[in-house]
């Protein structure tokens, strides 16, 4: 393949790894430029709705993910104030059938290798791991992507430059290096357990979603149901280097002594190790692209994980970000600025509704007092067909 037709995609996380089987799909080479020398599970559990399953599904991972990720019967949304359940959202088969793509809970580093192990089968796909994006400049054919391994410097032609290396992306230092995350006061606790530590009852096939005071906890099954993945979110101050540190198992449980029921408290002391992490976010930067660079998944749009879409719009930035490149460059190397420019355009108002979508339901699930309790009875009186109407903007979206 000539190689004007090549595009580099800096980090090689789930929206970096999707982008490489997207746009080869499309006809590109992909160079990915990993600066970790392998890839690990990084958090653990993920879900991953209809809108981004997909793309996945298309993309031809459904084999690579059988046993491993999990179609939940359920999201049960449990109350601290009323002492458990208040509604139960129908999942399954049946929705997933209606949605036209499952909704999926699975750990992090099922999808990643599912990921990683389609990029390497794939012939137009050059995974570079241990391989660091340094510099970038542009000229008449293109750019040349230079990138560093070890002490060795060497230089890529390509057409465009796609930064999916995250929240603490280099490549947006690179285009925007005013922008910097900001850390939002809260703490996500992570965790795993093995289903078998818990009693039979408490782990089905269900998404569980604890609301409580300035605090929530989420729970479900990763791992073909072997391992339940648990999420507490709380309130905390960070000032030390990174976002993330092995978490001490009592500062979490005392967070969740007061005022909630016995099963969430059960749920939290049968994690052994935990895991805290900052939850760090990014202003809307206004420009998601400079001529033929462009930023993809948390690199562009870091937002907090409470509408469960942080990893779903990275995989849909993806696949127009394809879309938009094969649409309107084909051999011309002169239209990807404009192409680019187009996928920032289709992407950015959805994005920034998700991530409003995200704040605003943590809010809701910190409520105290009487504010509390018109949450719940409010949910109760909606029911479940509406609640998870709710969802179908998220959900029904297609590239």
């Amino acid at each position: 393949m000539a190689v004007t037709r090549t595009i580099v995609v800096a980090g090689a996380g789930i929206g970096g790894l999707t982008a490489a089987l997207a746009l080869a799909a499309k006809g590109f080479r992909v160079v990915v430029m990993e600066k970790a020398e392998r890839l690990e599970e990084a958090g653990a559990g993920l879900q991953v709705s209809p809108n981004a399953s997909r793309i996945l599904v298309d993309l031809g991972l459904q084999p690579r993910l059988a046993g491993r990720a999990v179609t939940p019967e359920s999201i049960n949304i449990m109350s601290a104030r009323a002492g458990g359940e208040i509604a139960r959202l129908p999942l399954g088969e049946a929705a997933s059938f209606r949605a036209g793509a499952p909704y999926w809970v699975i750990h992090r580093a099922d999808l990643q290798a599912a990921l990683q192990a389609a990029v390497n089968d794939h012939p137009d796909i050059d995974l570079r791991l241990g391989c660091q994006f340094e510099d970038v400049t542009k000229h008449a054919k293109g750019l040349t992507v230079v990138q560093r391994r070890g002490n060795v410097r060497q230089g890529e032609l390509a057409v465009a430059l796609i930064g999916a290396d995250g929240i603490w992306s280099s490549v947006r230092n690179h285009l925007f290096p005013e922008v910097q995350p900001q850390f939002s006061g809260l703490i996500a606790w992570r965790g795993t357990l093995d289903a078998t530590a818990l009693p039979r009852e408490y782990t089905s096939l269900r998404v569980q979603l604890w609301m409580g005071p300035n605090a929530h906890l989420v729970a479900y099954p990763i791992s073909g149901g072997r391992q339940i993945n648990v999420v507490a979110i709380v309130p905390g101050t960070w000032n030390r280097p990174g976002w993330s540190e092995p978490g001490d198992p009592n500062e979490v449980k005392n967070a969740f002594v007061s005022k909630w029921p016995a099963t969430a408290r059960m749920l939290i002391g049968a994690v052994d190790g935990w895991r805290k992490w900052a939850l760090f976010t990014l202003p809307d930067i206004g420009a998601w692209n400079a001529g033929s660079i462009a930023l993809l998944g948390d690199a562009a749009h870091a937002m907090l994980p409470f509408a469960a879409q942080g990893a779903g719009m990275a995989i849909e930035d993806a696949a127009v970000l394809a879309s938009a490149l094969s649409d309107s460059t084909g051999e011309n190397i002169a239209g990807v600025p404009a192409a680019l420019q187009r996928y920032a355009r289709l992407r950015r108002s959805r994005v920034l509704r998700v991530q409003r979508a995200a704040r605003s339901q943590g809010r809701i699930y910190h409520l105290t007092g009487p504010a509390a309790l018109a949450r719940d009875l409010t949910i109760k009186a909606m029911g479940p067909k509406r609640m998870l109407a709710r969802q179908d903007w998220i959900y029904d979206w297609r590239a």
